[in-house]
């Protein structure tokens, strides 16, 4: 390509380039900021430009003048691309560049020729001779990569500058060698497949080789050709094209054959090669061969095609697996699998749809077996992206027209079709009539239901066509609470007829009289109860489904139709045959005694009762023989199908899920015991005490009403019976919650002590168990070796293990140094010598040996001065043996000594001296006769003297000439030893020894030893040893080491399976979504002080002092004097990895490969017979080592690491310094930091189609390259995936595709992870292959989390306990044995290939989804999956720390389970589990979040229903009678409640999981400690917001996603942001509490004694103390007076701003109140009807208190009512009066409204007159009024709220948000009055910081330092 510049220049022979660029373009510069690198402003449409910027960068240093040439070419690319500058960006960028190439014009010349032209092809041919000319022998290849991707830039710029004819023939080889090689050296994510030169060790693997023979055998294949038509106007480029879609291996066909594009072709190509590699190494073990197995071909074919096979047994459907019975050979196989995995792997959002998948694969198949049953001569070559337009883009068009429909999340369920619908039409036969190549005219594409556009060009991208809606798809999402009942139907059928046979038998009196015929005759009633409550459940199923009735197949409907009228026929028979029972009928049994005519006959009832259980018996029979049941569900035989029509409605999900006997015995066991207990306490506590005082006030005549009583003359007081038995029967609802929570505490202990948590949990247990650690770490941490044969063997293979230990030990203690955990000291004494072969006995690490060799000498030193010479050698050796460290460290130290000093002397005589002595000890020791022939009281100074020679060799001692002093002390020591030590025998040494002057000796030292590594680390030993005393019992000091020490250690004795060899274990990936979180904290931000003065940096040098030291220490600066670059760094990354950063996290996520390569080296060494030793001698040696090498490459084969950073291309392309740049340069440093991570995001190109701007979108891979990202892989999409469904599923499936390996693990960017545990990912994996868990395999791995962010405050502890009790304890019951764990979030493995053939790890659909980890559970479990859990590895996690954030968590999950609710998933997990496994669904799930609901009904349902009594008189009638005594029982029956609202239910859990892995005393002292930090204040909090965001979410929607932060510093919320975030779901709730209890105690008051109001009322007290004063108690800062003075000032700032468009719900009252009343606007009529009945509550207090005025005198007229409310519109009136005067007059007649306002005084001050003095009103009265009114008023804000458009119609709307303005600033008067008062005193304050920060001061915080902003002063440098 040349342009006509280039040629023109070239035909001048001159710089021809700059100089036409010159003449032709002239501007003013606009841009005159220089980029460094301009290629990251490169705008997305002129992307292709991107290289030869970058080409330009790397070579301006070697010639500028090249690099100018380079950029000219890139502007004219991008002005031919887009002459016009009309893509995004592009007019800036164009006219940057134009300004830089006329500066570089001027300022380079040629330096290798004179013209451009000569200078360009100079370049070139240099470049080539020297760079790429026999380069890839010497260079890697991803250097190669790089190379040949500048060389072929620079082939482009010269074809551009020179012209064809005058290129140099040298030129125009090289670049065709070029062109010949480029697909060679591409860049490559794992497997370089076509590199020349020296291959990688990767590609040395005989599985790899195996695998690509197996894949290039395509000669039998049909040659697809291009198109022979001679007008196809694309047969040049086909033609064009042919090299690069050349045929090299079965991939590449079927991308040919099937127009698959070149990206995912590749893609696919490395994940089938490593699939296949990976089956077939385990398959075949050491048994290598360059021939694929073809079993390895069939088992991976089997895994991915089963969910195809069974949807095609569905379907009564022919599988189109043409060699089921291996006749068409591997190769076939090989095909098919390929086949599949290149259409999921270009399937973009159609992945979350496994059906329609499968739809897809069947055609394909077809027509796969038709070409190569044809064989057919011509085959067609399809174009590149032929499959994506044809296939996939129609699919998407329909999703994305259906999530239109959604209106971003405000429209109802029920008027679009989701995922699962459109997935779900895949499931019936008419899926087939879309045909192939499909049909856009057929039903499923064809929105015929929509009404036509006159022009559908205005459709916008946002915008969703009207008309009559599709209908779903089986399931209709519907708010409402009915879902719970419709779910769960035999639950609350259960518990409805067990209520009913309590109520009947404790009425009888006695539970002896079950047995009495009349008794018993009554307890039969139930079935008429079980009667109704199945009408209604099929009631329910016909109303709840009609919307999908169109997609229904006819038997579906019949069955409804069937169901419904069978259950109306039994509402009619079993009424009508029990009343046939009785022999003398009264009431309503008499009627229908009357219909029964002559059939008295008691037999016909019983002969219902039995036809009526007939089809439970059977289910019974069914359940107790589950195998049974499981094979009849999953069969597809239409007999059996028709068998369980009735049953069970045929769906291709929920079929034979039913566990095996032993597992359904064990929770069926459970759920029996639980449920007498509860049943055994409802009756006795709940029921039985209630039944007398209701007889008795039933039989009561109450007439002394104290208000007007509309029904006066109602039998049996029933008002008074509903109050009462109201709330007792809502807490005998809720109440299995409770019984649950202390049933699975207690088991869920039991469970977790027979698992050996807990075990190891303090150092002194870690010491003393120790010695067994190494053999628990080869038994399980090690792979089994071959059987030996001989003892020899046996000890070279324990040597081994011993070896193996050590270097992990010590890589585990290592990791922790450089994390700072521990100091130096600390880890020398934590580390264990590589290799012991210098010594006989096991080296253990120091801190277990400390002080073992001072209290060896002492008590030598005492036996020697004992003076009695017998049997001490004996009891010596006794004494230290005794201790087996004491003996050890003795042993050793005698042995080190000897080998130090030997090593240490070159001259043989001063050798033979030591050699003599040791001699002389060593046959003392064996004659035993060493305390006599030593004087053992002189080794102490023996020490001395050695450890100053010590101190000598290691380089502490501040002696100037230290080879003189070691002489010296050498000298010093020889004499000690035989002067004073060897008593006897020192005459004969002397003797021996007299020729040689004992000031010669010693002289010649081998001090070269110093630079020994190995023989420093003995010297260092040796020093501890001789010198540690007992501090070293407390090492190490910092708590998390400790934890992750003692944790580490007691998982080494837990149940986990044996760890197979690196080459044998399944491959995995870990897979991180990102969207815009912290990456890497730069120094600014380390710096930058918040309001309180305090920075970052200070805050974390306050919370981890320890670590901090430790940091200083590693950086050899302990003052904290250096500020060099180096450290700034250092200090970023400490910060970083102590916060919720990605940086942390992809730290943690690398220790697997690391892990894996240390592990996998070790099994090569083993196999290879070479000793272990020190790995980091091995990575010292480079890649040319071939056992290093060889494991890096096993270890590539095994893990990848993606993360998922869908704005990846967003951030790259960010202005300079912004954060979103900064985010982009952190992550290419990691990238750059780990050469194996990978980033994948999705891209957002523009490109000019017919002169408009288009977007598209590609699914990107990048890895970190020489400077820059490198792309690997690009796919094109159908359009951006966010637009279908929920963000993090979204970008989770597309970056699926670029994970590898059989299993998967998803990791959340808020966690982190250990080296330690890293060690146990192999084992882990093995689960899945295990063969203890029965005949299901799991297909999810649940594993422990730890909270690592507990230590921070008191909220932080109680979250991280709560959150931890959640991951262990509860976890623990929910796998096993109730059978119901799910996946709550990361860090669990899936079974890959299992769910990315089901549907992803997620589901996605908008809102339905909020919660898309648990439905990736339900959707596991629903298609015969398996979730496991296993507590002996852990993964970090952090979670929110902060008051407000934990709320918006809480909130967050909240609402994701009231969208369960409605869910589909929830619906058929609840009618396909047995009974008991259903009960422990509900409890886990959406019953926690419904009982917590139930929590606080209860409490409005008690207060509401006693202020009924309280004021129509009747609680003092009843009370005052004597005869009647309710209350105690029901307020003890009331008191369950507390226990769930006191959050009391989540202690329980807590302090057993603290119990047992910490000790229960310590449990003990953590729960008064959390009481006394008010831990009950802040669960009873977050109950509020629980029951307030599920309870909304179910009844209008609007939950949504809610970020919540990850920040540091713990900051002070302004008390307006406080009320934004909590009016409504607490404050206004609380209030209402408070005057319930108020009006409750005024009116109650005089009959009542005060004792037992407060003995009922305490836990609703506390209820709204909590709710209304919790936010401020937990928020920092929240009562000192200077931030309550600027707190009240906001607020009224706020309130008192106006809104409007624009103004956010920060900045106006008027915005946030419109911004809370969303989920009204969205709301259906339903919703707003229950909105208006639940306001009409607010009336009942007017209604009651007005007859208690003293104005009323007593009278019960209803006028006084009539009167109130003349008074209520009074009083709105003056108000209506005022704020419209203020409107009208209020500017520019003040004089007018000041008399307005004057006259309305004057005359309010009148009536107030005239009322107090004619009518007897007193001040009680008025307070009462406000007490009576303000409800009043609150109910029209709620009504009017709900009737928005109505009163938006009228125009009364203004006047009610003027009202709740008023009722706002009185709600905030009163809330904020509190503080106020407690602010005045300053202890106040200080008490809240210590509440607040308590654990923080327990481990030496400053946290009042931090708070008040004193921070120390450095002294200057």
């Amino acid at each position: 390509m040349a342009s006509s510049s280039g040629s023109k220049a070239a035909e001048g022979g001159g710089r021809g380039p700059a100089r036409a660029f010159s003449q032709r373009m002239k501007r003013q510069p606009t841009m005159l900021d220089d980029v460094e690198d301009e290629s990251l402003l490169v705008p997305s449409s002129l992307s292709s430009i991107a290289p030869f910027l970058r080409v330009a960068n790397e070579i301006e240093a070697e010639n500028p003048r090249v690099a100018y040439l380079c950029r000219f070419h890139a502007f004219e690319k991008a002005h031919t691309a887009d002459p016009g500058s009309l893509g995004r960006g592009v007019r800036q960028f164009k006219t940057y560049l134009l300004h830089r190439l006329e500066k570089e014009e001027m300022e380079t010349q040629p330096q290798l020729a004179r013209s451009d032209p000569r200078e360009i092809q100079r370049f070139y041919q240099i470049f080539y001779e020297t760079k790429i000319k026999d380069a890839a022998n010497r260079n890697t290849p991803e250097e190669m990569a790089k190379l040949y991707q500048m060389v072929s830039v620079l082939a482009e710029v010269v074809k551009t500058v020179v012209q064809t004819d005058k290129i140099d023939d040298d030129i125009l080889r090289y670049m065709k060698q070029v062109d010949d090689l480029q697909e060679h050296y591409a860049h490559y994510n794992i497997l370089p497949l076509d590199i020349l030169g020296t291959r990688p060790a990767i590609m040395e693997l005989p599985e790899i080789k195996a695998v690509l023979r197996a894949l290039r055998k395509v000669d039998n294949l049909p040659r697809p050709q291009a198109q022979t038509t001679t007008h196809d106007a694309s047969l040049s480029s086909l033609k064009s094209d042919k090299r690069e879609r050349s045929v090299k291996d079965l991939l590449d066909w079927l991308g040919l054959v099937f127009g698959f594009q070149k990206g995912n072709v590749t893609n696919q190509r490395e994940h089938l090669i490593l699939l296949l590699a990976n089956i077939d190494a385990r398959e075949k073990g050491q048994d290598y061969s360059m021939e694929l197995d073809y079993q390895t071909v069939k088992k991976l074919g089997i895994i991915i095609f089963k969910n195809y096979r069974s949807w095609c047994a569905y379907l009564h459907r022919d599988s189109n697996i043409d060699n089921e019975g291996g006749s068409g050979g591997q190769q076939l196989d090989i095909l098919y699998i390929a086949l599949y995995l290149l259409i999921w792997g270009e399937a973009s959002n159609i992945r979350f749809m496994p059906e329609c998948i499968c739809y897809i694969f069947h055609q394909m198949a077809h027509e796969l077996n038709e070409i190569l049953g044809e064989q057919a001569s011509h085959l067609t070559i399809r174009g590149e992206e032929s499959f994506l337009k044809d296939v996939v883009s129609p699919i998407y068009q329909v999703l994305r027209k259906e999530a239109r429909r959604n209106k971003e999340g405000t429209a109802s369920h029920s008027k679009w079709r989701n995922y699962d619908d459109l997935n779900e039409y895949f499931w019936s036969a008419r899926c087939f009539e879309l045909e192939w190549p499909m049909n856009q005219n057929s039903d499923f594409f064809v929105q015929s239901v929509e009404t036509h556009l006159k022009n559908p060009h205005l459709l916008s991208h946002n915008q969703f066509t009207d008309g009559k809606r599709k209908p779903k798809t089986n399931f209709v999402e519907i708010r409402t609470f009915w879902h719970l009942f419709r779910s769960f139907d035999r639950m609350w059928i259960f518990f409805i007829l067990a209520l009913q046979v309590m109520i009947i038998i404790a009425w009888s009196g006695s539970p002896a009289k079950f047995f009495n015929d009349d008794v018993f005759r009554k307890v039969t009633s139930i079935f008429i109860t079980w009667a109704l409550l199945n009408f209604l459940q099929a009631t329910l199923d016909i109303t709840l489904s009609w919307k999908a009735w169109g997609s229904l197949r006819y038997t579906q409907i019949l069955r409804y139709l069937l169901k419904f009228i069978v259950a109306a026929v039994w509402v009619v028979v079993m009424p009508v045959a029990y009343s046939s029972s009785f022999q003398n009928p009264t009431g309503l049994v008499k009627l229908f005694s009357n219909w029964t005519g002559d059939w008295q006959s008691k037999s016909f009832y019983d002969f219902a009762i039995v036809i009526y259980l007939l089809p439970n018996i059977l289910g019974v029979i069914l359940f107790v023989l589950p195998c049974l049941r499981r094979h009849m569900e999953r069969s597809n035989w239409r007999i059996i199908v028709l068998l369980l029509w009735w049953a069970q409605p045929k769906l291709y999900v929920g079929r034979g899920m039913h566990e095996g006997i032993f597992t359904l015995l064990k929770y069926t066991l459970f759920w029996i015991l639980l449920l007498i207990s509860k049943l055994a306490f409802s009756y006795y506590v709940e029921i039985l005490p209630l039944i007398e005082p209701t007889k008795v006030i039933m039989g009561m005549s109450i007439t002394n009403y104290e208000w007007h009583e509309f029904f006066p003359h109602a039998k049996y007081n029933i008002g008074v019976i509903i109050a009462i038995w109201a709330p007792i029967l809502l807490v005998y609802f809720m109440d299995t919650q409770i019984w649950y929570s202390i049933f699975y505490t207690i088991c869920g202990g039991i469970r977790g002590a027979l698992s050996h948590l807990g075990e190891i949990r303090t150092l002194g247990m870690l010491r003393s168990r120790f010695e067994f650690v190494p053999g628990a770490f080869n038994d399980f941490l090690i792979p089994p070796s071959k059987g030996s044969n001989s003892s020899l063997q046996d000890r070279m293979q324990q040597q081994k293990n011993i070896s193996k230990f050590s270097q992990m030990w010590n890589e585990f203690i290592i990791s922790m140094r450089l994390e700072d955990l521990i100091n130096n000291r600390e880890r020398d004494l934590l580390l264990v010598p590589y290799s012991s072969e210098d010594v006989s006995v096991f080296q253990w690490p120091p801190f277990l040996l400390a002080s073992k060799i001072p209290i060896a000498l002492d008590m030598a030193k005492d036996i020697g001065k004992s003076g009695s010479k017998g049997n001490n050698d004996t009891y010596l050796f006794r004494k230290i043996k005794n201790d087996p460290y004491m003996s050890s460290a003795v042993a050793e130290c005698y042995e080190t000594l000897r080998d130090i000093i030997y090593g240490l002397l070159n001259d043989e005589g001063d050798r033979m001296i030591i050699r003599q002595i040791c001699q002389e000890v060593d046959a003392s020791i064996s004659k035993g006769t060493l305390v006599v022939d030593f004087q053992m009281s002189e080794l102490p100074t023996l020490s001395n003297s050695l450890e100053k020679l010590l101190n000598l060799l290691k380089g502490d001692s501040k002696e100037r000439d230290s080879n003189a002093a070691i002489v010296n002390v050498l000298q010093d020591i020889l004499e000690i030893i035989t002067h004073d030590i060897m008593t006897k025998k020192s005459r004969n040494f002397e003797r021996s020894h007299s020729q040689q002057r004992p000031d010669e000796m010693f002289q010649r030292l081998n001090l070269n030893l110093k630079h020994n590594k190995s023989w420093m680390e003995k010297v260092v030993r040796l020093h501890l040893l001789l010198t540690v005393k007992e501090s070293a019992i407390n090492v190490p000091m910092n708590l998390e080491a400790r934890r992750r020490i003692t944790f580490f250690t007691n998982s080494l004795f837990m149940k986990m399976p044996l760890a197979p060899k690196v080459h044998d274990m399944l491959s995995f990936s870990v897979l991180t979504p990102y969207f815009k979180e912290e990456v890497h904290y730069s120094w600014d931000e380390l710096h930058r002080e918040n309001e309180d003065g305090i920075s970052t940096l200070f805050y974390l040098q306050k919370i981890y002092p320890d670590e901090w030291s430790n940091f200083l220490e590693r950086m050899n600066d302990p003052q904290d004097k250096r500020v060099d670059p180096e450290k700034q760094g250092a200090v970023c990354e400490w910060v970083s990895f102590r916060g919720q950063t990605l940086f942390r996290t992809v730290r943690g996520m690398m220790y697997y490969r690391q892990a894996l390569e240390i592990q996998c080296l070790q099994d090569i060494v083993d196999d290879r017979g070479v000793s272990v030793g020190d790995r980091r001698a091995y990575s010292n040696l480079g890649d040319q080592d071939n056992e290093f090498s060889l494991a890096q490459a096993i270890t590539d084969m095994k893990f990848t690491y993606v993360v998922s950073c869908q704005i990846f291309g967003v951030m790259k392309n960010s202005p300079k310094d912004s954060k979103e740049r900064n985010c982009y340069q952190n992550i290419l440093s990691l990238m750059l930091i780990y050469p194996s991570l990978r980033v994948a995001y999705i891209d957002e190109k523009e490109d000019m189609v017919d002169g408009d701007s288009q977007k598209v979108y590609y699914s990107v891979l990048v890895k970190g390259g020489d400077k820059y990202d490198e792309e690997i892989y690009r796919i094109k999409l159908p359009g951006r995936p966010i637009d279908i469904g929920e963000g993090k599923p979204e970008n989770q499936n597309h970056a699926i595709i670029f994970t590898r390996g059989e299993a998967l693990q998803a990791i959340d960017m808020n966690q982190d992870n250990y080296l330690e545990e890293a060690f146990k990912m192999r084992n882990v994996l093995a689960e899945f292959r295990a063969s203890h868990h029965g005949a299901r395999k799991p297909t999810i791995l649940g594993l422990r989390e730890h909270i690592f962010t507990g230590s921070v405050s008191s909220l932080a502890w109680f979250m991280s306990n709560q959150e931890t009790s959640f991951v262990t304890i509860a976890q623990r019951m929910m796998a096993n044995p109730l059978r119901v764990r799910f996946h709550y979030g990361h860090p669990d493995i899936f079974d890959r290939l299992f769910h990315i053939t089901r549907g992803g790890i997620s589901k996605a659909s908008k809102l339905i989804n909020l919660s898309e980890d648990i439905f990736s559970g339900f959707n596991t479990t629903l298609r015969g999956g398996k979730v496991t859990h296993h507590e002996y590895i852990q993964v970090g996690k952090g979670r929110d720390v902060g008051m407000n954030q934990i709320s918006q968590f809480e909130a967050k999950v909240a609402n994701g389970n009231g969208e369960q609710t409605l869910s589909r998933d929830v619906y058929r997990l609840g009618r396909r589990f047995d009974f008991y496994r259903m009960l422990s669904f509900y409890v886990t799930t959406i019953g926690f979040y419904f009982s917590s609901l139930v929590t606080v009904i209860t409490v409005y349902v008690f207060l509401y229903g006693r202020l009924y009594l309280v004021l129509s008189g009747l609680e003092r009638a009843i009370l005052e009678d004597p005869s009647v005594h309710q209350s105690k029982s029901i307020e003890a029956a009331l008191a369950t409640q507390s226990v769930f609202q006191l959050g009391l239910l989540l202690v329980f859990p807590m302090v057993m999981e603290l119990g047992l892995e910490r000790g229960f005393r310590a449990a003990v002292v953590d729960f008064i400690l959390m009481q006394l930090q008010l831990a009950s204040v802040f669960f009873t909090f977050q109950l509020g917001s629980k029951v307030h965001y599920y309870g909304r979410t179910i009844l209008h929607g609007g939950a949504k996603y809610r970020a919540t932060g990850r920040g540091f510093v713990v900051f002070h919320a302004k008390f307006s942001d406080n009320y934004r975030l909590y009016s409504r779901s607490h404050f206004v709730k609380g209030l209402e509490l408070m005057i319930l209890l108020i009006v409750y105690e005024v009116y109650g008051s005089t009959y009542r004694s005060s004792n037992l109001y407060l003995f009922v009322t305490f836990s609703m007290w506390f209820l709204v103390a909590s709710w209304l004063f919790g936010p401020f108690v937990f928020n920092p800062s929240g009562f000192e007076w200077q931030k309550t003075v600027d707190d009240w000032t906001d607020w009224k700032k706020w309130m008192g701003n106006r809104g409007g468009i624009g103004i956010q719900a920060e900045r106006s009252w008027e915005s946030w109140w419109n911004l809370e009343q969303d989920h009204l606007r969205h709301t259906d009529i339903r919703g707003r009807v229950i909105e208006i009945i639940l306001a009409l509550r607010f009336l009942i207090y007017q209604y009651g208190i007005v007859y208690h005025l003293s104005i009323a005198h007593r009278s019960k007229n209803i006028l006084v009512y009539g009167l109130s409310w003349l008074v209520m519109a009074t009083v709105l009136l003056v108000l209506k009066m005022v704020s419209m005067g203020r409107r009208k007059f209020g500017t520019d007649f003040q004089l007018m409204f000041r008399i307005l306002k004057g006259l309305l005084f004057l005359g309010f001050l009148s009536v107030m007159t005239v009322l107090f003095v004619v009518c007897d009103l007193t001040v009680s009265d008025v307070f009462a009024s406000i007490l009576g009114f303000m409800p009043t008023g609150w109910a029209f804000i709620l009504v009017g709220q709900a009737s928005r458009p109505l009163l938006k119609h009228i125009g009364f709307w203004d006047s009610i948000q003027e009202l709740a303005r008023a009722y706002e600033y009185v709600m905030g008067i009163i809330i904020f009055l509190p503080i106020v008062i407690l602010s005045w005193f300053p202890f106040v304050s200080e008490f809240q910081t210590r509440l607040l920060f308590n654990q923080a001061f327990s481990r030496g915080l400053q946290i009042s330092m931090i708070l008040s902003g004193e921070k120390e002063k450095k002294p200057p440098s």
